[in-house]
């Protein structure tokens, strides 16, 4: 009682804007995006015959509403690693203008919202990877980023599930096609999520997160696995092209884009600057969209 009346001692003075605003900072709305668009290229490639409009409008409110919710968990699991990084202690709850119970509250609400969503509107088999995206990432990946390296790599499987929800929710299975999908955007990860945490090396070491650019001192290893994980990407984002459910012009666009990123990925192994890594991380998240774009585009 004495926690739950601090909290709400800190709130006083807030105004209703600022507390929505903070609610809606939690849910990491710019990440969020990124992964219903993924989802919803997803969908349309996992339509075999008339586009549900209705159907596709319940999945993606509901693939939204469980990034809200996993965001906002993955935040409050981290309230006390936050403080200690200064580019996230200005988020809400480290900032004091959500408390960890409202937070708690709001995640679950979100989370249990999702599911039913997913279950009662779209089908079964997406509210399951739905349960294996909370679970993966809010319960593991999240606690192990302070233990061990391989948090990047663990963390990486609930974070590709996205586009493979999306094709579910239109197909109602998991198809060749669905899994190099799921493929593509867990070879992603790794090239982006390596390029911040190499830009906050010294910034996690500190807090105590185990990402390898945190523990590993001259980047070796680092660098090659970004440039690996981009190698082993490029052929994979080939594959709506040989499976068919691309044409031409995708596996142009495709063979381009992934040129640009594995260059962008090589400059970063050699020079390992932060502007380096910054600039791949902007390829990133230009590549990412624009290749689910090009795969809608010229659907077959």
């Amino acid at each position: 009682m004495d926690t739950l009346t601090a909290e709400i001692e800190e709130l006083k003075g807030i105004s209703l804007k600022d507390k929505a605003a903070a609610y809606f900072e939690l849910t990491k709305p710019r990440i969020a995006f990124l992964l219903v668009l993924t989802s919803a290229a997803g969908f349309y490639i996992g339509t075999a015959g008339a586009f549900d409009t209705m159907l596709f409008v319940h999945s993606m409110a509901a693939i939204t509403l469980l990034a809200f919710g996993v965001a906002t968990l993955n935040q409050w699991i981290e309230r006390n690693i936050d403080p200690l990084m200064e580019r996230t202690r200005t988020r809400p709850l480290p900032s004091r203008r959500v408390t960890p119970t409202e937070a708690l509250v709001f995640g679950i609400l979100q989370c249990v919202a999702a599911e039913a969503y997913l279950y009662f509107f779209v089908n079964g088999l997406t509210a399951f990877l739905g349960i294996l995206v909370i679970v993966g990432y809010v319960l593991v990946y999240t606690p192990l980023k302070t233990k061990t390296t391989a948090c990047t790599a663990i963390g990486a499987i609930p974070g590709a599930l996205p586009p493979l929800m999306g094709y579910t929710a239109a197909a109602n299975e998991i198809t060749m096609v669905a899994w190099a999908l799921f493929a593509m955007q867990f070879l992603w990860q790794f090239p982006h999520f390596l390029a911040i945490a190499w830009m906050y090396r010294d910034q996690y070491r500190q807090a105590g997160i185990k990402m390898l650019p945190a523990v590993e001192p001259d980047g070796r290893i680092t660098v090659r696995q970004i440039v690996m994980f981009t190698i082993m990407l490029v052929p994979v984002s080939l594959a709506p092209f040989f499976f068919a459910t691309d044409g031409i012009i995708y596996l142009i666009g495709a063979v381009l884009l992934g040129i640009w990123f594995l260059w962008a990925s090589i400059r970063t192994a050699r020079t390992k600057t932060n502007e380096s890594a910054r600039s791949l991380l902007l390829v990133s998240v230009i590549y990412l969209p624009l290749l689910f774009i090009l795969m809608v585009a010229d659907k077959r």
